[in-house]
């Protein structure tokens, strides 16, 4: 896995959701938002499917959460690094992961 060059369609996203403002861990009592809660039941879906496993993705959250990804905010870093890492894999490749985004930001209205 290579974090010297991030994928643009995941760098791009940093204009959406703005630098990090997080300086400290984030609190034990923080209620998880929904789509974190449906990220991590993906995850452990793709880890029981066979195509990322627990800890390849955690190695993942690691290093690229702390490196190529560390101007986002803390919750949204396991996202992009997950995404990263299954676009490393072949899972999707970028211009699909680009279009997916694209179609739910019209069936959102965000565009």
């Amino acid at each position: 896995m290579s974090s010297e060059t991030p994928y643009t369609v995941l760098m791009d996203t940093l204009e959406a959701i703005g630098e990090r403002d997080d300086t400290d861990l984030p609190s034990l009592e923080r209620v998880r938002t929904p789509w974190e809660s449906r990220m991590q039941a993906t995850c452990e879906c793709l880890s029981w499917r066979g195509a990322l496993d627990t800890l390849e993705r955690r190695q993942a959250e690691d290093l690229l959460g702390e490196t190529v990804y560390r101007r986002f905010p803390v919750h949204t870093r396991s996202a992009l690094a997950v995404a990263h890492a299954l676009m490393n894999k072949g899972v999707f490749t970028e211009s699909e992961l680009r279009s997916k985004m694209a179609e739910l930001r019209i069936r959102f209205g965000e565009d």
